[in-house]
């Protein structure tokens, strides 16, 4: 199954439609997006696997894999580094994102088959679909939902589904 986000950021979820927050760079075709543009790229996405904070909230009911962070999760963001756009365990020498956050975007993180097989340097790491912060504050590129919204989307979600932004 495909799941729309739309431009504008609206996604419709179960017969109900629900705001998303996008990118604070805008949107992007996927072919233009560059690591740190802040840019949500345009496309048709694999969902890859479901990664949640155990301290903070129950494992998420979902057909998807899971697996629970951990503090030393961290997501390389170093275009030259080998790990580009792959988990890492810190601390790392390479730029990383931690995953393990204080301010709760990460409770609920769905990994996006962003620029993934194979990461190509430059092109964009770490796009997600996490928790909102705020009244749907842009995100870094990621597309963000307020937290019922994404363990509602989780529980719908199989494998082989996709995120089409467009």
């Amino acid at each position: 199954m495909d799941w729309q986000v739309s431009r504008n950021g609206l996604m419709t979820l179960g017969g109900r439609t629900v705001r998303a927050a996008l990118g604070k760079g805008g949107i992007t075709e996927a072919s233009d997006k560059r690591e740190g543009d802040g840019a949500t790229p345009l496309g048709r996405y694999p969902l890859r696997r479901v990664l949640y904070r155990p301290d903070r909230v129950a494992p998420p009911v979902t057909a998807l894999p899971v697996r629970a962070i951990r503090p030393d999760d961290g997501w390389c963001d170093a275009p030259e580094d080998p790990a580009y756009n792959r988990p890492v365990r810190r601390p790392y020498a390479a730029s990383h994102e931690t995953l393990w956050r204080e301010d709760g975007l990460y409770d609920l993180i769905l990994v996006v088959g962003h620029n993934d097989d194979p990461p190509v340097p430059g092109l964009g790491s770490a796009i997600f679909l996490h928790c909102k912060r705020g009244e749907y504050e842009p995100t870094q590129g990621c597309v963000a939902l307020d937290p019922d919204d994404v363990r509602d989307f989780l529980r719908q979600a199989r494998p082989g589904d996709h995120l089409v932004i467009d």
